[in-house]
């Protein structure tokens, strides 16, 4: 296990991103069949909007849970449990006529994610060999490649047909269920050799900061994570409506314009994590987040065009920041990789939830268009990254 320890296992990291990616089709699938639930079951945003609150509680709720357990008593097989869930999930979605079979079958879908990210997030970690921020990238834009792709699968595959061909994913939650059960074999051996060398390993990196400073370090993240998701939640999940809404474009061309976004999206993951690495996680996190700002708050305002060429821009900038962030709170707590990592992507996923419901019923009452100008302002909340300590700086000190 010298090597693990020297050089990133690029092997492990490119299988977890494949991982990764797989999942994340599977979860974008959900939102990119929004306007077909609408339109085949006569919901109102309302109840897209619970429907998404359920999704990323299930996705949120348990991932701290599952990090601290899995931090405490590693488990080998976790990652093709979680992906059999989510098959279980998909097939009951297949054959629902109304909304509340969907509920139940998002919950388990999120439910499936929430015992993949941690786990995933923390073997990545482990194969980095200390190149954490390019780790969490490779790992990242994984997921955020195959969240570009879920919206497309839609549009090509499901909107022009019915809401049964969703039973042709469970194709693609076995794929990865077998590169899962890979993963796990890899896994089991790290834990093997491990046990067998724990009396030679090095004791664990003290924190950088007494527990005052990580705690308020924290918090700044934590508000971070908000605005940023907050934010994204109003184009995740109500990008396509707004589209069809203000420009009158249909909804398998709307899926495209998502597409384009979430793609943006997994370009701008895959930068931010080395460049973190590089010039210091802050100026990525800092530059990220309030660097979105002036093109957020111009895009209610454009045509089509602008519209689609200011989203790209964003998902481009504002995705920069998360795998910084991951990063930033690992190193601030070392040995706690799986409860930080269920901790962040539990939040994240939470906020989109309830953000997702709190801005549908704010669509229903005035309207998709005043969603998008009232969360605009949200990325201005990313100046307050000034106030985080060069982790850089820090570290040669304390060397």
């Amino acid at each position: 296990m010298k090597n693990s320890r020297e050089k990133p296992l690029l092997i492990i990291l490119l299988a977890l991103g494949m991982g990764h990616l797989l999942n994340d089709i599977l979860q974008s699938l959900i939102s990119g069949l929004y306007p077909i639930f609408k339109d085949s079951m006569a919901l109102n945003f309302t109840q897209i909007g619970l429907i998404t609150l359920v999704f990323q509680l299930s996705s949120s709720v348990f991932q701290p849970v599952v990090g601290w357990y899995t931090d405490k008593r590693p488990k080998p097989y976790t990652l093709p449990f979680g992906m059999l869930i989510i098959l279980i999930g998909f097939l009951i979605l297949s054959f629902s006529e109304n909304w509340y079979p969907v509920l139940i079958s998002v919950t388990l879908i999120g439910f499936g994610s929430s015992v993949f990210h941690p786990e995933a997030s923390k073997l990545a970690h482990i194969a980095s060999g200390g190149k954490h921020g390019l780790a969490q990238s490779i790992f990242q834009v994984g997921g955020n490649i195959g969240g570009s792709l879920g919206p497309l699968f839609a549009a090509l595959f499901i909107a022009p047909y019915e809401l049964r061909n969703v039973v042709w994913c469970s194709i693609i939650a076995l794929v990865a269920i077998g590169l899962m059960m890979y993963i796990g074999k890899w896994y089991k051996l790290h834990l093997k050799i491990k046990r067998l060398e724990k009396k030679e390993e090095k004791p664990l990196q003290k924190p950088l900061y007494n527990k005052r400073k990580t705690k308020l370090i924290l918090m700044v993240l934590l508000i971070l994570i908000f605005s940023k998701y907050v934010y994204m939640a109003s184009l995740t999940s109500y990008y396509t409506f707004y589209l069809i809404d203000k420009f009158h474009i249909s909804i398998q061309n709307s899926q495209f314009y998502l597409f384009g976004f979430l793609f943006a999206i997994a370009v701008g993951t895959f930068i931010g994590g080395p460049i973190g690495d590089r010039y210091g996680r802050k100026y990525v996190i800092w530059g990220s987040i309030f660097g979105a700002a002036p093109f957020a708050l111009m895009m209610p305002y454009a045509n089509l065009f602008g519209t689609c060429i200011l989203s790209l821009i964003i998902g481009l900038i504002l995705s920069s920041a998360f795998s910084s962030i991951l990063v930033y709170a690992e190193e601030l707590l070392p040995g706690n990789e799986g409860i930080i990592s269920g901790l962040f992507f539990g939040l994240a996923f939470g906020i989109a939830g309830i953000a997702s419901a709190v801005l549908g019923k704010i669509a229903d009452i005035e309207s998709i268009g005043y969603v998008y100008k009232l969360c605009s302002f949200f990325p201005l909340l990313g100046f307050i990254a000034y106030f985080l300590p060069n982790e850089k700086r820090v570290k040669r000190n304390v060397i």
